[in-house]
């Protein structure tokens, strides 16, 4: 019934469907926005984008009626709808007996190159490499359409062989390159924001000595369009690579020309999955130039509420930063830990959360820029919803605390059996389910003991070692049961005061002001006392002026081991397989009892855990980090 209709009268109804389509499909609609955001975010307002929207819609649904129609016409009434620029430059490489590898894109009504291509030039073989569609009707169409012009289908399950056997006989090969070509593209840029792309026609091109020609299709007019052959891209000293970027450059300007001709409604930009840092791909990222201002790929890393949690987290974020070259990271964190993540470079920008309202996460979240991906370290519920809520599209992240239902991408937890795990494997997991390379992180795991590498701390230099104070850290956030006995604190920092002249800082929160006093008391001038006197900024800057840290197992053990000071550490109740401190120059003191790690908050028996270590080996482990002899 349709194809009854005068070709311009189909066209204005295809206009009118289109625009109907705009009003009932938001799904569609949102994504056209979104891509042509990435477009031209920087050329075109909110309004001129959301204008642009509708009149694709409009060309969209034109030109697909228009198909219909076309598919049953004479070829010679398309032809004269049809102007065509250029075409002596396939006609001279074809006489030349050299064959021609066209690349084409989803640009205006793209079945006419199809329809008009082997009358044009029917004195070669014309064909193309076919990808089954989803729809088996409208794959059938497709192929019946093309089938009647004369062109050769290919099918890309069936290999290359044929295509090449073809174009070494000096014939035509027309390939769609601007869809996203999944696991098995090539990542260049394509208006500036990385996208999988075939290096098909590039491969074909390099591979038959081809010459490679771009072609765009322009709609004209009411039922009217213009064929615009490029001239050849020089091949000779260009790699598969270069020639695959370059012309995603040529599709790209071929779209600024006529933006509402072009397919918006695919997902050009799609994050694949589960690995979406690109470390792993067969082909991996190509830019020809290395310093190429990329649109960033943004990433929002949901951290731990805990000191200890969050430093141990920090390897998995630089692995992901790391993890493609696009990547922006935005961290999440306690407004408290912030000064902690403004230490790691790979972070890019930190979103402080001021309390603890759900509310106000989300807001913080929807205030930032729109995020491609978030990566939740938490197991928590909570931190789920602050980014379902957000409406951040990829939501990545451990299952537990039945949250499973706000993440579309779940990280299997390890099998209980084996050998224990540290907390910072668990993350760094997580880091390479989406794809990141891990053999780069030992380097990654302390920071030099260079003080102008903190930003805001008061010394200037390297630390002088020789009369450097000891750091103490007597409590524990978590509980009694992990921390070690007050008088021997003071028994050990007295002895090596009275050996060594050493001066201790003392540190810890305002729940150890008792203990503090306590040791405090015993070593006199020899201590300065600031425990509950410091924020977690000031901690940073006084703990790195140190030359040792004396501690339980406290998060304030792991930012001295993430700021390179040795650490000797006293663990009891808990387990150092799974969160001693990271890094060289740690000595971890630890008697396994029948009972332990119990990971109780307080000992209801003896406390005999504790007990075992003694005065001696505590004092002993300190002064062969002063003695210059390796911990281990």
């Amino acid at each position: 019934m349709l194809t009854a209709l005068p070709l311009p009268a189909l066209f204005r109804l295809g206009e009118l469907f289109g625009f109907c389509a705009w009003l009932i499909l938001p799904h569609y609609r949102r994504l056209a926005f979104h891509n042509i955001s990435i477009a031209f975010a920087d050329g075109k307002s909110a309004r001129d984008r959301r204008r642009l929207v509708r009149r694709h819609f409009e060309r969209l649904g034109a030109n697909l009626l228009c198909s219909l129609k076309i598919g049953v016409m004479p070829i010679e009434q398309i032809a004269a709808r049809t102007e065509i620029e250029n075409l002596d430059a396939v006609h001279r490489h074809l006489r030349e007996k050299r064959p021609v590898v066209v690349i084409l894109s989803h640009l205006g009504n793209w079945e006419l190159f199809s329809q008009l291509f082997p009358k044009l030039v029917g004195y070669a073989r014309n064909s193309t490499i076919y990808q089954k569609l989803g729809n088996r009707l409208i794959d059938e169409h497709v192929r019946k359409l093309r089938a009647r012009a004369g062109v050769e289908m290919f099918d890309r399950k069936e290999g290359f062989q044929k295509p090449i056997e073809l174009l070494r006989a000096g014939g035509v090969i027309g390939i769609l390159s601007d869809q996203h070509a999944g696991d098995q593209g090539l990542w260049v840029p394509f208006f500036g924001k990385l996208a999988s792309t075939t290096p098909l026609p590039a491969l074909l091109a390099k591979r038959t000595g081809a010459a490679l020609v771009a072609m765009g299709l322009y709609t004209q007019g009411v039922a009217r369009w213009r064929i615009v052959v490029e001239p050849a891209l020089d091949t000779t000293n260009e790699s598969v690579e270069s020639l695959t970027a370059r012309s995603n450059e040529i599709i790209a300007a071929q779209i600024r020309r006529a933006p509402e001709d072009w397919f918006w409604v695919h997902n050009r930009w799609k994050t694949p999955r589960p690995n979406f840092l690109l470390n792993r791909y067969k082909r991996g990222v190509y830019l020809r130039d290395a310093m190429e201002n990329l649109k960033p790929f943004r990433i929002l890393i949901r951290t731990s509420n805990w000191l200890g949690d969050a430093v141990m987290s920090a390897p998995a974020v630089r692995a992901i930063k790391r993890g493609r070259p696009d990547a922006h990271v935005t961290i999440v964190s306690p407004a408290n830990l912030v000064p902690i993540w403004k230490l790691i470079p790979e972070v890019d920008e930190i979103i402080a959360l001021k309390n603890k309202s759900l509310f106000h996460a989300v807001r913080s979240i929807e205030r930032a820029r729109n995020f491609d991906v978030a990566v939740l370290f938490p197991n928590s519920l909570r931190a789920a919803l602050e980014v379902w809520l957000s409406d951040v599209p990829r939501r990545v992240g451990y299952r537990g605390h039945s949250r499973a239902w706000l993440l579309n991408q779940i990280v299997r937890d390890r099998r209980k059996h084996g050998p224990l795990e540290h907390q910072s494997l668990r993350y760094l997991r997580l880091a390479s389910e989406i794809g990141a390379d891990l053999n780069s992180v030992g380097e990654a795991v302390c920071f030099p003991r260079d003080a102008n590498s903190v930003p805001y701390s008061d010394s200037k230099g390297d630390v002088d070692l020789a009369t450097a104070p000891l750091a103490l850290c007597p409590g524990a956030e978590y509980g009694p049961a992990k921390r070690w006995l007050p008088e021997r604190f003071s028994e050990v920092t007295s002895a090596i005061s009275a050996e060594q002249g050493a001066k201790w800082i003392l540190f810890g929160t305002a729940k150890d002001a008792k203990v503090g006093e306590q040791i405090a008391t015993a070593l006199g001038d020899n201590c300065v006392n600031r425990i509950g006197l410091t924020t977690v900024e000031q901690l940073i800057a006084e703990l790195r002026a140190c030359r040792l840290l004396l501690t339980n197992d406290t998060g304030t053990m792991h930012l001295a081991a993430l700021l390179g000071v040795p650490t000797v550490s006293i663990f009891g109740s808990t387990e150092p397989a799974l969160t001693g401190p990271l890094g060289q120059n740690n000595v971890v003191l630890r008697h396994h009892v029948e009972c332990s790690p119990c990971f109780l908050r307080e000992c209801p028996i003896d406390f005999r855990c504790m007990k075992a270590v003694s005065v001696e080996e505590v004092r002993d482990a300190v002064m062969s980090i002063l003695r210059g002899k390796s911990a281990s």
